[in-house]
């Protein structure tokens, strides 16, 4: 599988998330803030990267536009995922550059069907195998 750089502040919502994905096959770089999350994508590069909308230092938000801007990765997908799911909220996370928007809480089929489609891979992969990811219950909503 591929690489996922996973920004989340909250540490046992970045553990899960990183159980999920891991179980999926994929190789994780995790962090807990924004500063670490850019450093990280544009020295290691990752297929997708999955970023909290509320890390300490840089934003989220302010991560995604970055990457944007960065020709190296301009072309990255970013999935944001937060608890502000607000119309405007969604807006801004566009505006700064997302290529999707998730609301916690979500199931890891969710999760794991976005990463997928931005990677080219398919869900049904994952099913069979010993990496399976076990169910998990819904990633908590926190911001």
């Amino acid at each position: 599988m591929a690489t996922v750089l996973l920004a989340e502040d909250d540490a046992g919502v970045r553990e899960l998330l990183e159980y999920m994905l891991d179980g999926a096959g994929h190789t994780v770089l995790a962090c807990g803030d924004g500063d670490s999350a850019l450093r990280l994508a544009l020295e290691h590069r990752p297929g997708v990267a999955v970023l909290d909308v509320g890390l300490p230092g840089l934003s989220g938000l302010q991560v995604c536009a970055a990457l944007r801007d960065a020709p190296a990765t301009a072309d990255l997908p970013v999935l944001l995922v937060t608890a502000l799911g607000g119309p405007a909220d969604v807006a801004g996370g566009f505006a700064a550059g997302a290529t999707d928007y998730l609301v916690k809480p979500f199931s890891a089929g969710d999760l794991l069907a976005r990463v997928d489609a931005f990677l080219g891979t398919r869900a049904a992969d994952h099913e069979s195998g010993p990496s399976r990811p076990r169910s998990a219950p819904p990633v908590a909503s926190r911001a």
